[in-house]
């Protein structure tokens, strides 16, 4: 059965936070969502317009419609908007002796729209907090709870012991408002757990607090620890935050989806990839294979590292005209084919799959007369530190002529230098056009 989890929480018209943002990543991490909508919002990428509070009376009987019949697995809260609100909800928690309660404890909007009255925050600190499982404010609401400045990791300790008093049995403070790397304190009244994650610079964090707090809420459905919940949710925001949408002209919001679409990718990478070799061996195209052999590989949407591109073990082997695969295609299986994709990506998320072939003036020659876009770099002015490191020429190279391109190339080649053969990478979005681009040249 599907954990059912019910967010009470503000609308979002923009999408990316509050119930719409909750409900969303409920649904991607295979649960099922619900909602109790306590304030409708004028928002967008810019900032909060307008807010329409819901009557209290009304949120209680929203809650009341689902806890009757479907019943839940989880809840989460997140706008509250006033003091009555946050009364109803926990009245109905303490009713149907609900455990699994995420408490979002959202204060203030991202450009200081207030989102909960002063006498609210009040009485969630007394009612609300002593019903959650866990509480994940990020560092201005720690401040607001607490009253005092938080500017480190030993204040965020400090902090999170405050609020555990104040009855969350667990509570995490969530430190992407400090400097340095994006470290989260998690409390649960008797250990500090840090988890850590890499910072990354992007603007677009619109609803990042609503998509954590809904994750935890999911993964107590599922029957996760605190702690367990809290780590997976961290891993599944920063996947949400490297591939964040660039929509509107403000701040926007995360990508929940990012993680999930990696996943779907899987099965048909592979089999894509089988397609191309199958093309490869029938038109055999062997001829244009270098001396070192060849590979083709595929990356997942918004890969990130090697074990997040495809290709084939033991590369393709040409006996004259005709290839040969040692197995079938895996992912992790080529550092080489990986680092040139990879590389491109960073520039093109969407060209998602390269080969490599010999280059000779012949090939190049029939590329141009074709109208290839075609561009190079030159081994020799290739740096020692990077020609000590194995495999980082080809990252170094591509990245070369990816600086000065006016656009991703079909064809990018050097002519060698001392013990490195030259070499063609044919670009594209998928195995079917780099497919395609080697069956013309061939």
């Amino acid at each position: 059965m599907l954990p059912r989890v019910l967010t009470v929480a503000g609308s979002d018209s923009g999408g990316g936070a509050g119930i719409q943002a909750d409900l969303k990543t409920i649904a991607l991490l295979g649960g099922f969502g619900m909602s109790a909508v306590t304030a409708l919002t004028a928002q967008n990428t810019l900032g909060v317009q307008s807010i329409y509070e819901v009557p209290a009376d009304f949120v209680a009987l929203q809650m009341e419609a689902v806890l009757s019949d479907i019943g839940v697995d989880g809840l989460k809260t997140g706008m509250l908007a006033n003091s009555a609100i946050v009364r109803a909800v926990c009245r109905k928690i303490s009713r149907y002796s609900i455990s699994k309660v995420v408490v979002d404890p959202l204060t203030m909007a991202k450009n200081g729209e207030r989102l909960l009255s002063s006498e609210a925050e009040e009485v969630l600190r007394r009612e609300l907090l002593p019903l959650a499982q866990i509480i994940t404010p990020n560092v201005p609401e720690s401040e607001t709870l607490t009253g005092r400045k938080i500017s480190s990791l030993k204040e965020m300790r400090e902090a999170a012991a405050q609020i555990h008093r104040m009855g969350a049995r667990n509570v995490l403070v969530k430190g992407g408002h400090l400097s340095g790397g994006a470290t989260d304190v998690f409390f649960d009244g008797r250990r500090f757990y840090e988890l850590k994650g890499e910072r990354i610079s992007t603007p677009h964090t619109h609803g990042t607090g609503c998509t954590v707090s809904a994750a935890i809420a999911v993964e107590l459905a599922k029957g996760c620890s605190a702690l367990q919940a809290a780590e997976r949710a961290k891993a599944f925001i920063s996947s949400a935050i490297r591939f964040s949408f660039p929509l509107g002209r403000g701040q926007g919001p995360v990508n929940p989806y990012a993680p999930a679409a990696r996943e779907i990718e899987r099965y048909r990478i592979i089999q894509e990839l089988k397609k191309g070799f199958a093309v490869l061996r029938d038109m055999k195209v062997g001829h244009l294979f270098p001396e070192v052999q060849s590979n083709l590989g595929y990356a997942l949407p918004y890969a990130q590292a090697i074990e997040d591109v495809a290709a084939f073990p033991g590369r393709l082997v040409h006996l004259g005209k005709e290839i040969v695969k040692v197995a079938d295609p895996e992912f992790g299986a080529s550092q080489h084919i990986a680092k040139i994709i990879l590389t491109v990506m960073a520039r093109d998320p969407g060209m998602r799959s390269a080969m490599n072939l010999r280059c000779s003036k012949e090939i190049l020659a029939k590329a141009q007369k074709m109208g290839f876009f075609v561009h190079h770099f030159d081994r020799k002015k290739e740096p020692v530190r990077v020609k000590r490191q194995e495999g980082s020429s080809l990252s170094w190279g591509v990245q070369r002529v990816l600086r000065t391109a006016i656009k991703i190339p079909d064809l990018i080649f050097d002519r060698g230098d001392m013990g490195k053969e030259p070499m063609i990478r044919v670009l594209g979005h998928d195995p079917e056009e780099v497919v395609a681009k080697v069956v013309r040249l061939s």
